[in-house]
């Protein structure tokens, strides 16, 4: 049901996706034992993994129930699962308070590059515009729903828009991103200084762009 291989690690990033190749929700698969998995996802989106799992099971004997947790984002070293953002560790039911405000978080999220569901993802998106194709993809395992039309547009085609860093003084989600007068592309997260958004692909790495009236170029 998922795309990528979860034999490949303790915990492995997936997607669970239409046979179109939508995104229904991004998952992170820990396995805790040879027959229990925890998949972490939104909240937002745990009845909807759940359901869809649901419709879609064969083995009686599979179980598949919400498990509610807390989640904490630790920079540095602790005990837990690897982090999405580069150098932290997500911390499960620790009861931690936050150190860092919410706007210090979001620039590393949006200086990574990593996609945030209800801003960089949702129904619409295809996996490689995002770039999970190189993350939470399996090219070598067995089918699963919407695997033939990664597969044909990784081997024989190409996105029409990538999720790329923008460098910009200021800028808002859903803004435009111009190219020599022509829109290119759309902000969908932004702090000061630095926003994140989908780019044509045509768009040259050295191009100079423009973001509600300020001078903006891809970081």
């Amino acid at each position: 049901m998922l795309s990528n291989d979860v034999t490949t690690g303790a915990v492995v990033d997936a997607l669970l996706l239409t046979a179109k190749s939508r995104l229904i929700a991004p998952v992170r698969v820990w396995r805790r034992g040879p027959e229990d998995f925890l998949l972490l996802t939104e909240p937002e989106l745990g009845e909807a993994v759940r359901a869809h799992l649901l419709r879609s099971r064969f083995a009686a004997r599979c179980a598949i129930e919400l498990e509610p947790h807390t989640s904490a984002l630790v920079f540095g070293e602790a005990e837990g699962l690897p982090g999405e953002l580069p150098g932290t560790v997500e911390v499960l039911d620790a009861g931690l308070e936050p150190s860092l405000a919410e706007e210090e978080v979001e620039r590393a999220r949006i200086e990574a590059g990593v996609p945030a569901w209800g801003k960089e993802l949702d129904g619409s998106v295809l996996p490689a515009e995002a770039g999970l194709d190189e993350t939470h993809v399996s090219f070598t395992k067995g089918c699963y729903p919407g695997q033939e039309p990664i597969a044909r547009l990784r081997h024989r085609g190409h996105v029409n828009r990538r999720l790329r860093v923008l460098e910009v003084e200021s800028a808002a989600p859903g803004g435009e991103v111009l190219w020599e007068g022509r829109a290119v592309g759309r902000v969908t997260s932004a702090v000061p200084g630095l926003a994140l958004g989908y780019v044509r692909t045509e768009v040259p790495d050295d191009a100079e762009l423009s973001v509600g009236g300020a001078t903006a170029r891809l970081h």
